[in-house]
């Protein structure tokens, strides 16, 4: 019995370092810009520290590499209390109460204290020789200094509980406090992870062995839950997105990672120590096992993680999500549109039997060549500047019409009230005094009908397309809103600085309608406070106080001193002659003496700097606002 509870406490000890690794991974490559996300990374890094080295030492053949992995995890467990120190300050901060310098103080102390253990866990001073026969189990003889160290990891623990409770008490929305509750208790796994080891040596735990064993394995079991529940409630601190994304990217993260590798660990180890019985541990099933375990997860995962994440995150919003969902899988993207289109044309060419054939469709720019098959004429115009006549020439839609040798056959749509509307022209080469039979009449008839059917999907999509960018950027601003507000309420009065990517953006939309359009007018930059600022300045004349507000970014890139054309002077001079001045980029590209490849480079670079300067500006205006 003794053996079965040390071989179960070996799986789960070695399940817990996967799952905080995973969790660790996870922390790293989502929120880590959040201080108490990085704290709680450092809490992970112990965790993964105390439980890998009791999972290689567990299974270590020679006494030195056995002692060697035990004073490996003394490293984790001495790093643990600085840690969980410096996460509690992190969380109080997060709900409105930062540190008059007290708590920092303390947690600098932590982490100097963990450096000087670290200094003397080499020597025998701090802890002693392996004690190979040792009862509960070999473990490392404890000396004075390991007592005083355990009082002063009590005492760090204790203080460290003390402040994760007085940020449960000050968190003031039910949701918070929620998440507040679940840190609250999934923050006892990683200080009841490491209590087991500091009873080595302990008399209680040698005359007790098989409860202590019983107690190590329940303590680690509860431990791997503790640290989910912990992880859970850190992935929401930092991050913008609704609550459903952030459940279910955690969930699918931990069982395709944690769940599946120590189910397949388990598998393995069971085959192997049933294999020992019969003399053959490394028998031909363990890595049939191994691989049958990863492929029967990950199956069982893809299969039916889409009924459980519509089970548990979506609710009542379960239809509108489907919709998006099904959007997503079934939308038209503009690669699809020239495919079909390929396909129909292809097959008028062999109905035809002509050379060649070609669709254009209508933009708010003019007439754009989408795709052609075969030969057509305009394979030496690729402006299509020919092209763009016909609709000028050709407005009446009064059926199909030549053009040159072709034939051009508008492709109509209605409006509501009935009206033919012009989506573009199917043009067939050679045919503009082709006489057809009823069979490629109808034939034509029919694939027409479907190419205009394909442009009127993809213009609707685009205004779709078009109006989700325009909500992105409001929704984003209002996750982002309601995350920080999750835990302190007063931090949604608060002008929270946008991302750089989004500014950039926002800058380079702007900048596009600099002297008038929608992207100025209805610019997420309005939201700034130094814009905002501009605003009562002009007297509430929008246009004009975005337009200043820019202008003096631009006014930021321009270096010291007269104005030159040199290498210095090129990202000003592009702004100023593009936007400021609204020459066309041929123009701009002759005088900077520059080809258009690389001004659109250049131009890049400029926007950049322009944004950089705005969120110069925007925090300079709140600091100044703060002062007055």
């Amino acid at each position: 019995m003794l053996s079965v509870l040390i071989t179960l406490n070996q799986i789960l000890v070695a399940g817990v370092a996967i799952t905080a690794f995973a969790l660790l991974l996870y922390a790293l490559a989502f929120n880590l810009r959040d201080r108490v996300a990085r704290s709680f990374a450092l809490i992970l890094v112990a965790v993964v520290i105390i439980y890998t080295a009791e999972a290689l030492a567990s299974v270590a053949a020679q006494p030195a590499q056995q002692e060697l992995w035990l004073r490996a995890q003394w490293v984790g467990i001495i790093l643990l209390p600085a840690c969980y120190l410096h996460f509690s300050d992190a969380l109080l901060e997060t709900t409105g109460k930062p540190s008059r310098g007290r708590r920092r103080f303390f947690v600098r102390l932590a982490y100097v204290a963990s450096l000087i253990f670290l200094l003397l866990l080499p020597t025998p001073w701090f802890i002693g020789p392996l004690v190979r026969n040792g009862l509960p189990a070999p473990h490392l003889k404890p000396t004075p200094l390991t007592d005083f160290f355990t009082f002063c990891y009590a005492l760090a623990m204790g203080i460290s509980g003390y402040n994760l409770v007085r940020a449960f008490r000050r968190s003031t929305t039910s949701t918070g406090r929620r998440r507040m509750f679940y840190l609250l208790v999934g923050s006892i796994a990683p200080a009841l992870g490491s209590f087991p080891y500091l009873l080595f040596g302990s008399a209680l735990a040698a005359r007790h062995v098989g409860l202590f064993w019983v107690f190590s394995v329940l303590n680690t079991f509860l431990v791997g839950g503790l640290v989910v529940v912990m992880a859970y409630a850190v992935a929401f601190f930092g991050v913008g997105w609704p609550d459903r994304t952030v459940k279910s990217r955690l969930l699918k993260w931990i069982l395709r990672g944690p769940v599946t590798a120590s189910l397949t660990l388990a598998a393995v180890t069971i085959v192997r120590r049933a294999g020992e019985q019969f003399g053959n541990p490394y028998s031909t099933l363990v890595p049939i096992i191994m691989v049958a375990t990863i492929l029967l997860s990950e199956y069982l995962i893809t299969l039916f993680f889409p009924l459980l994440e519509q089970w548990l995150f979506d609710g009542k919003d379960k239809n509108d999500l489907e919709l998006l969902r099904r959007l997503e899988t079934r939308l038209l993207t503009r690669n699809d549109l020239r495919q079909f289109l390929e396909a129909l044309l292809a097959a008028i060419c062999d109905r035809l039997q002509v050379p060649g054939a070609y669709v254009a469709a209508l933009d708010p720019q003019g007439l754009e060549l989408l795709v052609q098959v075969g030969q057509t004429n305009l394979e030496n115009n690729p402006t299509e500047a020919s092209l763009n006549q016909v609709l000028a020439q050709n407005g009446s839609l009064s059926g199909r019409f030549r053009w040159g040798q072709d034939m051009l056959v508008p492709l109509l749509d209605e409006d509501e009230a009935g009206n033919p509307q012009l989506l573009g022209f199917l043009g067939i080469c050679k045919a503009g005094d082709m006489e057809m039979d009823s069979e490629q009449e109808q034939a034509l008839e029919t694939l027409t009908a479907r190419m205009a059917l394909a442009l009127q999907d993809y213009r609707l999509q685009r205004e779709v397309f078009e109006s989700l960018r325009t909500l992105t950027t409001q929704t984003e601003f209002i996750q982002r809103l309601r995350a920080v507000g999750r835990y302190h309420q007063n931090t949604v009065l608060q002008n929270i600085p946008p991302e750089p990517a989004d500014l950039t953006q926002w800058v380079r939309e702007a900048l596009s309608h600099y002297w008038g359009g929608p992207k100025l007018t209805q610019s997420p930059l309005l939201r700034l406070s130094v814009v905002q600022r501009a605003i009562e300045a002009y007297d509430g004349n929008v246009s004009n106080a975005l337009r200043a507000v820019l202008k003096e970014a631009i006014e930021r890139v321009r270096p010291e001193g007269e104005r030159r054309f040199t290498a210095e002077w090129v990202l000003y001079n592009i702004l100023e002659l593009k936007f400021v001045q609204g020459k066309k980029v041929r123009e701009v590209a002759a005088r900077l003496a520059m080809s258009e490849a690389d001004l659109y480079r250049k131009q890049k670079v400029a926007i950049e700097a322009v944004a950089r300067a705005l969120l110069e500006m925007e925090e300079q205006n709140q600091r100044q606002s703060q002062i007055s």
